[in-house]
């Protein structure tokens, strides 16, 4: 062999050697990201070409669907009710792909690539049927959730409902909110104006104000508070704690007032469950004082503080979706402990966390898992997979769990007897956060359970810059939601 053809010999060999790596981290390593790149036409052909699989409430109701179409997509998908649900399902547009929600956490399942739907692809291989995605069955009832989105009404804020025993999250309602039908459209143009209206909009409709959005919880937080001084085995109901008409806080010449003359207690001292009945700010001020940022922060973390929640979806099934994680700070100093101690300051909640509080104290201390979904199903009514509850932590003894229990129906029947809708025990906590928006603005909470002797729900709700108290601004949706779940 000459020189030349050596040459040529060599450089055929590394043509074909740089051609076959290129070709295997296209097809390989890159092929996901290939795949999920926007400017991937085909691949896009190749989802929009799959039926893509119905979202259901538990009771049946659609919350998504695919439509045939006349045009090169071949199917649409649409959202009955679609702002009602928007927190819930997401949207699945030619732009975006699967973009919040369960169309996100369970985009594989919906789409029909997922590898527990390989026999389903090859029965409709074989048998020459059309593919399509799995069901998803999810644990929102439609009539609770309704109850909750229409009693938010065009207030900012959210609204969610769990199963004590089980975690499963029977509503999720967050205003103000969109419809994704708006965002489903195979004309690019109006499908960026839309998203771009909506991504732009002061209002944010598109965050999911209960599993997103971080407000000061206000007095709710009280019952992390109480929980902690109760676990530390040096108080109990009774116990008689420092309160009075006014505290100063540590450090400083600001005062701390109470909003009723109840909360004052009498000689400067006033029961523990007195305290939280009447949303006591001296007493838990103080008592937030004395317990010391550790107890607090501790307690805070076993209810779930600090940590990211997964509700639904894996990695394996899509982006999962998480709940942001809630904030109790971190090096105050006393004053700003006092403040954190009544729920103002720097400490933070999503809606979704003050429902799982409350979900603790109506479950014996435990604190279940948040779930979103039930049971997947494929194409011919087999069950893929079911979800099971678990729990996440005991945050307290029962024993705690049972006085909280005392003291919050303490407040429905001292201090706020709206709250319970006719012929209902109900256990509750309210809260009013003052923000600062505005004058006198305020995020007013509700937490709580019934019925309050034989817990089966628990509900959170907070309406964002509002005036007056959180008894009055969250209270009547709190007692709505309360009032459907106990005619089910």
């Amino acid at each position: 062999m000459n020189k030349m053809l050596r040459q040529l010999f060599v450089a055929v060999i590394v043509l074909f050697t740089i051609l076959g790596l290129s070709s295997s981290i296209i097809t390989a390593i890159r092929a996901n990201e290939l795949n999920a790149d926007p400017r991937n036409v085909r691949a896009l052909y190749h989802e929009y070409g799959t039926q893509r699989g119905f979202i259901l409430t538990s009771d049946g109701a659609i919350m998504a669907k695919s439509d045939a179409t006349n045009d090169a997509f071949k199917f649409q998908r649409s959202y009955p009710n679609g702002p009602l649900y928007a927190p819930v399902t997401g949207y699945f547009s030619i732009s975006q792909r699967a973009d919040r929600g369960i169309e996100a956490s369970r985009n594989s399942l919906l789409s029909g690539e997922s590898d527990s739907l390989f026999w389903q692809r090859i029965k409709s291989v074989l048998t020459g049927s059309e593919a399509k995605g799995a069901t998803i069955e999810t644990s929102i009832d439609s009539k609770l959730q309704n109850a909750a989105y229409q009693a938010l009404g065009s207030q900012s804020g959210a609204a969610v409902a769990m199963e004590v025993k089980t975690g499963r999250i029977l509503a999720m309602a967050s205003t103000p909110s969109y419809d994704p039908n708006e965002l489903t459209s195979h004309n690019n143009k109006t499908l960026n104006e839309n998203y771009a209206r909506l991504t732009q909009s002061a209002s944010s409709p598109m965050v999911n104000n209960v599993t997103s959005q971080l407000f000061p919880p206000g007095s709710t937080f009280k019952t992390v508070v109480a929980a902690a001084a109760l676990e530390s085995g040096k108080y109990d109901t009774n116990t008689q704690i420092p309160a009075g008409a006014s505290y100063t806080l540590p450090g400083t010449v600001t005062q701390l007032t109470n909003v009723e003359w109840q909360a004052n207690g009498s000689n400067g001292k006033i029961s523990l469950e007195d305290a939280l009945a009447y949303s006591s700010n001296t007493a838990f001020a103080q008592l937030g004082v004395s317990l010391g940022q550790e107890a607090i922060a501790k307690q805070a973390t076993k209810l779930g503080f600090g940590s990211s929640v997964v509700v639904d979806g894996t990695s394996s099934t899509g982006s999962p979706m998480k709940a942001t994680a809630s904030v109790f700070p971190s090096s105050m100093t006393e004053d700003k402990l006092a403040l954190a101690s009544i729920g103002q300051g720097d400490v933070t909640e999503t809606p979704l966390q003050n429902v799982m509080i409350a979900s603790a104290i109506a479950n014996g201390g435990k604190l279940m898992h948040p779930t979103l979904v039930d049971r997947v199903r494929a194409n011919d009514l087999s069950v893929l997979s079911e979800t099971k509850s678990s729990v996440m932590s005991t945050a307290f003894s029962s024993d705690t769990a049972s006085k909280l229990t005392t003291m919050m129906k303490s407040v429905v029947t001292k201090d706020s007897p709206s709250l319970a809708p006719s012929g209902v025990s109900v256990a509750a906590k309210t809260g009013t956060a003052q923000i600062g928006v505005a004058n006198n603005a305020i995020d007013g909470w509700v937490m709580g359970f019934a019925p309050a002797d034989d817990p089966k729900i628990a509900v959170a709700v907070v309406v964002h810059n509002t005036t007056g108290y959180g008894v009055d601004a969250a209270g009547p949706i709190f007692r709505s939601m309360i009032q459907e779940a106990m005619q089910q």
